[in-house]
């Protein structure tokens, strides 16, 4: 997955200023206790970091 089309995802599901806001300031268990946009600076695969959100806010399987 490309780095815009994450994005695109995160806006589409969570609206563009939350979704911007959830990427820096919320803190994903299930990454290592990151930030989602800290998971990606540090390498992780932005479908990981992806599923990991929709996990944590249960986004819908037809929506992931």
């Amino acid at each position: 997955m490309r780095l815009t089309e994450f994005h695109e995802l995160v806006r589409d599901e969570f609206g563009h200023l939350r979704g911007d806001a959830l990427l820096v300031d919320h803190v994903v268990g299930s990454l290592d206790g990151r930030t989602a946009a800290g998971a990606i600076e540090d390498g992780v695969d932005p479908r990981v970091v992806w599923r990991a959100l929709c996990e944590e806010f249960d986004v819908p399987a037809q929506r992931r």
